[in-house]
C-alpha cells in the first residue's frame, strides 16, 4: 500500500487519476445514452471505425487523435443516417463500417514509411501514460458534453425515445440524433488514448449497467456512473500496480467484478426477501 500511496507524487499518476475522473464523467453521460437507447453495438463499429483514421493519419504525417475523430465522426453520422432512412440494415452498415475501419487502419500503418507505430498502445491504450495535451481535449469535451446535456436535456431524452412525438411538438430530432452522434464519436476517441479500442467501450457500458441495478431513471444513473466508474478506475490503478499488469486491463476487470459482486448481492438479498 506503500508504494501505491508514493505514486502520488509523479505526473504520470497525477495525470492517470485525473483522466479516470474525466473519462468517469464524459462515459457517464454518454454511456447511459448509448445503453438506454440500446446502441451499444453502433458504439462499437465506431470505435473500431476510427482505426482507419489512426491509420491514415499516421500515413499523412497528421495527429492520429484527429484522424480518428473525423473518422469516428463520420461513422457515428453514417451509421444515424441509415438508421432513419433504412436503405440499408443497420446491423449490415455497421458491421461494414467496422471491418472497413480497422482494415484501413491496418493497410495505412503497414504502408508508413519508417517505424511502424506500436498498433498495441492503440489497441489497449495506457491510461499512465496520458499526457497535459490529453488532459486539456479530454476536459473541454467533457465540459462541452455536460453543458449539451445541461440546456438540452429534454430534447436530447424526447429525440432518442419518442422521435415521433417529438417531431409533433417541433423538436428537432434529426439535430439531436445527429448532434449527440458526434458527440458520442468524440467521447469514444477521447477515452481511446487510455483505454484503447479493444476495452475502451466497457467504459461507456458497465458502470451504467452496474448503475441499473439501482435505478431505471436517466438523471440517476449518470451520477451513479460516475461513481462506479471511477471507484473502478481507482482500484484498477491500484490492482495494475500491486500486480505489475496493464492498467487498462486492470481497470475494466475491476468494473466487472464491481458488477457482478453487487448483482450477487442484489440476487441474495431478493431471495432472503422471498423465503421470508
Amino acid at each position: 500500500m506503500t508504494d501505491f500511496i508514493s505514486l502520488f507524487q509523479y505526473t504520470f499518476f497525477q495525470n492517470a487519476l485525473m483522466a479516470s475522473v474525466l473519462i468517469s464523467i464524459l462515459a457517464a453521460m454518454i454511456g447511459t445514452y448509448i445503453v438506454s437507447r440500446k446502441i451499444v453495438f453502433i458504439s462499437g463499429g465506431i470505435t473500431h471505425a476510427s482505426f482507419g483514421g489512426i491509420g491514415i493519419a499516421y500515413f499523412l504525417g497528421l495527429n492520429p487523435f484527429f484522424g480518428a475523430a473525423l473518422f469516428a465522426i463520420l461513422t457515428g453520422t453514417s451509421i444515424e443516417w441509415i438508421s432513419s432512412k433504412g436503405k440499408v440494415r443497420e446491423d449490415s452498415a455497421i458491421a461494414i463500417l467496422w471491418s472497413l475501419g480497422m482494415a484501413l487502419g491496418i493497410i495505412f500503418v503497414f504502408m508508413t514509411p519508417g517505424y511502424t507505430p506500436n498498433l498495441m498502445s492503440f489497441l489497449f491504450g495506457s491510461i499512465l501514460s496520458v499526457g497535459k495535451s490529453d488532459l486539456v481535449i479530454m476536459l473541454v469535451i467533457t465540459l462541452f458534453t455536460a453543458l449539451f446535456f445541461l440546456v438540452w436535456y429534454r430534447p436530447i431524452i424526447y429525440s432518442a425515445f419518442d422521435p415521433e412525438f417529438s417531431k409533433i411538438n417541433g423538436i428537432p430530432v434529426a439535430f439531436f440524433r445527429y448532434a449527440m452522434a458526434v458527440l458520442v464519436a468524440l467521447a469514444i476517441v477521447v477515452s481511446i488514448r487510455a483505454m484503447g479500442i479493444i476495452l475502451v467501450l466497457s467504459l461507456f457500458t458497465i458502470p451504467q449497467s452496474t448503475a441499473m441495478l439501482f435505478t431505471n431513471s436517466f438523471k440517476r444513473i449518470i451520477p451513479l456512473s460516475i461513481l462506479w466508474g471511477w471507484i473502478g478506475s481507482f482500484s484498477g490503478l491500484y490492482i495494475a500496480n500491486h500486480f505489475n499488469i496493464p492498467s487498462g486491463a486492470a481497470i475494466i476487470f475491476m468494473l466487472t467484478i464491481q458488477f457482478l459482486v453487487i448483482k450477487g448481492i442484489i440476487v441474495v438479498l431478493e431471495m432472503q426477501k422471498r423465503k421470508k
